[in-house]
């Protein structure tokens, strides 16, 4: 039996990587910007921009709408009051974070690859922060930009900008308060529910059914429970504690018919009752994450 052949080794020049290392604050931030842009589907094909893209363009019809009224009126009318304007688009913000959330925290499931994330410096509570706030910032661009354009466009159809400006520049901390509220909430939401079923299809049902069935049963509960026990069930419905802070970060009155106005809860109410549901979304998110097996 003849010797088998020697074996040779090779320098193929592996060295000890000693360059700078940016660590978890980097580790933190790169995967926020790459989450951020796959909510808008940014660096993936066209049928992934389709949705989130699209969704966005239809938040902006009522802003336009608005534009076009100041445009061609004489006199300032504002056919959407900037605390109606999250009740025009809720349903839009649902499916929103129906179809973005499940692709920004399941498709890591899906392809196994949290492992990857958690071999490096990169914490399970830091994927999940940074995660949540890749979609709060992206339910941000579609919840202040409306408000905003419709804020300067009617400043600029008024007769004085300056005189516009002096008396409603209220209304601008009041759209960035309410909107990070109203983007912090939903986000948490989608979220927890995303995480929880990896399967996108079930994700996204989960996430519409959260908003839009709860919504129809806390209202149906609203109408026919004694009023003293009905009215907290509103609290549970993400619908009706948005609208609820929303008049509240603008100073306005819901009227007497609505449920918001029957309910007769301070609207600060509505603030706390939606900071403490977003709390108590993250922390399941966090608990998730840290008994997930990746």
């Amino acid at each position: 039996m003849a010797d088998a052949p020697a074996g040779t080794i090779y320098d193929v020049g592996y060295q000890r990587y000693e360059g700078v290392r940016l660590g978890r604050r980097h580790a933190i931030w790169a995967l926020y910007v790459h989450s951020l842009r796959g909510v808008f589907g940014i660096g993936r094909s066209w049928s992934s921009k389709v949705g989130p893209m699209g969704l966005a363009v239809i938040a902006l019809v009522p802003a336009i709408f608005q534009l076009g009224v100041a445009a061609v009126t004489p006199t300032e009318l504002s056919v959407i009051r900037p605390e109606e304007y999250y009740n025009l688009i809720e349903v839009v913000l649902a499916i929103f974070c129906a179809v973005v959330a499940p692709e920004l925290v399941g498709r890591d499931q899906r392809t196994n690859t949290l492992s990857l994330y958690f071999s490096r410096a990169l914490r399970r509570q830091d994927y999940a922060l940074a995660k949540f706030g890749a979609l709060v910032t992206g339910m941000l661009a579609i919840t202040v930009i409306p408000q905003a354009i419709m804020f300067l466009g009617n400043g600029l159809a008024a007769n004085d900008f300056g005189d516009y400006l002096k008396d409603n520049w209220t209304d601008l901390p009041s759209i960035l308060g309410s909107a990070a509220l109203l983007s912090g909430l939903i986000a948490g939401i989608g979220l927890i529910i995303a995480a929880q079923m990896p399967r996108r299809a079930y994700s996204t049902v989960g996430i519409l059914a959260a908003f839009l069935l709860t919504s129809i049963i806390a209202a149906s509960v609203f109408e026919t429970a004694d009023q003293n026990v009905g009215r907290f069930v509103l609290l549970l419905s993400p619908f009706h504690i948005v609208r609820g802070f929303t008049l509240w970060f603008f100073d306005a009155t819901p009227d007497p018919g609505t449920q918001i106005g029957e309910a007769n809860f301070h609207g600060i109410a509505y603030a706390i009752d939606a900071v403490l549901v977003t709390l108590l979304m993250l922390a399941l998110l966090f608990r998730r994450y840290e008994k997930i097996s990746p």
